[in-house]
């Protein structure tokens, strides 16, 4: 940059006559710009002295001096001295003074003093070595006027504020290298010949082409402000991103690669395992697309134990039949079993009773075949009957047991034709046995009433089960089943009720008796004591009734009774030892007997208690 106007003088080198090296305060006269030049010091560069100044102390780079001003002080950069003002002070950089101002204060940056701008007293701030200064406008000749006023912070590293400094683009500083990375070392500089105070020499020779450049080491700098270093146009260790981050390396590319690339593979088995969970459950819920196919046990064998449900009624439902009844007194549907291959069947009296004489009896067996039957016998008294076909081959009789083992919890198997269900299978257990029931009744004068000791079950027995057989675990006869009680209190299948779990079966060993009779003679004989009981006594025990139905003697002339010595009002308590209540449970308890039995009976007379024994009689049923 050139000098202020004046007298100025450059100094070539530092080997000038009579120069004294580190010299501080050196004056000449403004006649003899020459000779003042001869006695500044040898290490000033660039010293300008106004008209009657003095020489710039040594070490001063680029010194300028005003109208009668005191040379800078040594060290100074670029001081500038106004009218009669005085030297700034050392170190200072860009001073100014005011109209007889003094000095800025060492280290000041860019100080500046309000001043007047009239006759030259003050130096502009924004005054630059070398320019021109327009002294009234304050601003450096041949630029545009600022359209603000001068910065008065001084804000770095910008220098003086106008529409031609403006801001750089924002940069983030790059990112520094990873620990342990040694950082690329800034390519050499070729360096001019420096002065002392560190400004290169003017005039000094260049490096010769071919030769080495000396390198001139320089001096330390004193420590700085981050700002002072900092040049927002110089170019960065690495390129810059928009956002001013550093272009990740290669390997740090790679890396992101790999995360990216794994974090997709976990996102993609999530997003696959849910879909594939959804899809599972759909499927599972709706069958899928395919045809639905329910799994299946496969075929077994079809034997089954021989004392089993399955296995009774396997080997007893051939010889099991179903009756339908018609006739001019009603209709009904029975159940029957296979006494013998003569075709006999055994079945209820109130089953084959609407059919009468005239009636229609048809017989149909478990396999599907039919029938026709006649009455063979009847008998009321027992509610029992015997049928037989004729002309059917290959019957299989079924075998017939002993009532008087079975035992109280015994398991049976009942079957039949409830409300015509052919073939119909029902299991339980005996409940009770010799239990005294009394079924039919209709006709109102006693001669359809049936006493039976009967076994009691559970095993489901409804309308249809009469005359079918009650099984052991043998499957042999037990029974066959004749009443129920139902929930109306009835206790006879005309009125169609249902099975509340009190079925009662005549047993067998009576029925066979019964049968046998039936089919040798077509009638049934009853044992008999020879006495006409009173039904309408409500007392404990039977009593034995004052005159006969037809008004003669209560007990028959020879009789079992009269014989025994029975008398008319005796009340009989119990028949062989077993208490008795009533007239009927006499009867029920007699006719579980064969003609010809001997009874032990028990007779109360008087208020006293007598035994009695005696043979059984007989009488011709109906």
């Amino acid at each position: 940059m050139s000098p202020v106007p004046g007298v100025s003088r450059e100094v070539a080198s530092a080997g000038v006559a009579d120069a004294s090296s580190g010299a501080g305060d050196a004056s000449v006269d403004a006649a003899d710009a020459s000779a003042a030049a001869a006695h500044a010091p040898a290490a000033a560069a660039r010293t300008s002295v106004g008209v009657g100044g003095v020489a710039a102390a040594a070490g001063g780079a680029n010194t300028f001096v005003g109208v009668e001003g005191v040379a800078a002080a040594a060290g100074a950069a670029y001081p500038s001295v106004g009218v009669e003002g005085e030297a700034a002070a050392a170190g200072a950089a860009y001073p100014s003074v005011g109209v007889k101002g003094e000095a800025a204060p060492a280290g000041a940056a860019h100080a500046t003093v309000e001043a007047p701008d009239v006759d030259g007293e003050a130096t502009p701030a924004a005054a630059v070595p070398g320019n021109p200064v327009d002294v009234a406008g304050g601003v450096p000749v041949g630029r545009p006027k600022p359209l603000h006023d001068p910065d008065p912070y001084s804000t770095p590293p910008y220098g003086q504020p106008g529409p031609w400094a403006p801001a750089p683009p924002v940069q983030l500083p790059a990112t520094p290298p990873a620990h342990g990375t040694p950082s690329p070392a800034p390519p050499a500089a070729v360096q001019a010949p420096v002065a002392p105070s560190g400004h290169p020499v003017h005039g000094a020779p260049g490096p010769t082409p071919g030769e080495p450049t000396p390198v001139v080491p320089s001096p330390a700098a004193p420590p700085a402000s981050p700002w002072q270093n900092y040049d927002p146009w110089a170019a960065t260790a690495a390129p810059l991103h928009q956002t001013g981050a550093a272009v990740a390396s290669r390997e740090q590319r790679r890396k992101r690669g790999i995360r990216v690339l794994v974090l997709g593979a976990v996102v993609l088995a999530l997003v696959s395992g849910g879909i594939g969970g959804a899809v599972g459950v759909y499927l599972e819920r709706t069958g899928g697309v395919t045809d639905v196919e329910l799994p299946q046990a496969g075929q077994e064998s079809k034997g089954r134990a021989a004392d089993s449900v399955a296995g009774i009624a396997a080997r007893a439902l051939p010889s099991v039949v179903t009756l339908h009844v018609k006739g001019s007194a009603g209709e009904g549907t029975g159940t029957g079993f296979v006494l013998d291959g003569l075709g006999h069947i055994l079945t209820n009296n109130h089953v084959v009773e609407p059919a009468g004489s005239s009636g229609e009896i048809s017989v149909t067996f478990s396999g599907g075949e039919t029938a026709k039957a006649t009455v063979v016998g009847h008998d009321s008294g027992y509610d029992l009957a015997v049928v037989k076909v004729s002309g059917v081959g290959g019957l299989k009789p079924m075998p017939l047991g002993n009532s008087d083992n079975v035992q109280v919890g015994d398991p049976v198997v009942a079957i039949g034709a409830p409300f015509d269900l052919a073939n119909t299978v029902t299991s339980g257990i005996i409940s009770a046995k010799e239990r005294p029931i009394t079924a039919g009744g209709e006709k109102g004068d006693g001669s359809d009433v049936s006493y039976v000791d009967a076994l009691q079950t559970d095993a489901p027995i409804n309308p249809g089960n009469s005359g079918g057989p009650l099984l052991d675990s043998k499957a042999r006869v037990v029974g066959i089943n004749s009443a129920i009680r139902s929930a109306d209190s009835s206790s006879d299948q005309s009125h169609q009720a249902g099975s509340i779990g009190l079925g009662f079966a005549i047993p067998v060993n009576q029925a066979k008796r019964v049968a046998e009779e039936l089919i040798n003679t077509g009638r049934a004989t009853h044992p008999v004591i020879g006495v006409t009981l009173d039904m309408n006594y409500t007392g404990d025990g039977a009593r034995v009734g004052a005159k006969s139905n037809d008004g003669g003697s209560p007990l028959t002339r020879g009789g079992p009774g009269d014989r025994a010595g029975i008398r008319a009002g005796d009340v009989i308590t119990e028949v062989d030892g077993q208490r008795i209540h009533s007239g009927e449970e006499l009867i029920v308890k007699i006719r579980a007997h064969r003609p010809g039995d001997r009874l032990a009976l028990t007779v109360e007379r008087d208020g006293k208690e007598k035994a009695i024994t005696l043979v059984l009689g007989s009488a011709s049923g109906d």
